[in-house]
């Protein structure tokens, strides 16, 4: 974590206080499209290297991005003391609380979503809240080793329009195995040729991590325009 974050944030960006958790936004210079909050994984907190970069892409496309970050890591921010997540009821109620104050304070469209975790939970809240989307990057569809117990039963009736970017050897869902779980017609995947969990491709693939993000990007922001003009 990096200290600047905590007081400071650089141009274009804003730290503000509200009755839910700090909220950290990147704005785009111009019009903003829509608004997308995204919540981070379960072990790095909302300003780790891959949501820096995710919400500066967004940004320089014309998305207003908003992160926060979970009690947990809310709490290792202030003494550096790692923790595992909060039950889920309580990563929920996070959510809730995120969403109603980022409502109040934007218009236009507002979708939900996150890396790994924060996106599984946004997916659990993304018909409670009628979001207008649902953007997960890099989605746990199970956990390690366990693709025989999925997470995905709530994902066959989503009624959200949703985007999930996944790289193609995810070992929290590959693209071989989410082919065999049953998922809503809402659903849309973006599979990034040779990714891991981070999106990050093999060297043989020739790909690079920075393209893979832009690509990552570029969907979000065309799948995110569609919402918009049906919302």
């Amino acid at each position: 974590m990096r200290e600047g974050q905590r007081s400071g944030i650089d141009a274009g960006q804003q730290a503000q206080e509200s009755p839910a958790p700090a909220l950290l936004w990147d704005r785009p210079t111009g019009a903003s499209q829509a608004t997308l909050i995204l919540a981070h994984g379960a072990g790095a907190p909302m300003d780790s290297d891959f949501m820096n970069l995710m919400a500066g892409k967004l940004a320089a496309r014309g998305l207003t991005v908003v992160r926060f970050e979970f009690d947990y890591m809310a709490a290792r921010r202030q003494d550096g003391k790692k923790r595992p997540p909060n039950p889920q009821a309580k990563l929920l109620d996070c959510w809730r609380a995120v969403y109603a104050a980022v409502r109040h304070q934007v218009t236009g469209p507002l979708a939900i979503g996150g890396k790994s975790m924060g996106g599984r939970m946004a997916s659990l809240l993304a018909d409670e809240l009628d979001a207008d989307g649902l953007v997960c990057l890099g989605y746990p569809f199970h956990a390690i080793g366990k693709a025989d117990k999925p997470r995905t039963a709530h994902l066959a009736d989503l009624k959200t329009p949703t985007l999930i970017v996944q790289g193609e050897r995810d070992t929290m869902g590959d693209r071989h195995t989410v082919a065999g779980y049953q998922l809503s017609a809402a659903i849309e995947l973006c599979w990034l040729t040779a990714g891991d969990h981070d999106l990050k491709p093999l060297k043989v693939s020739g790909y690079s991590h920075e393209q893979h993000l832009d690509s990552a990007a570029d969907a979000v922001v065309a799948f995110l325009k569609i919402c918009s003009r049906s919302s």
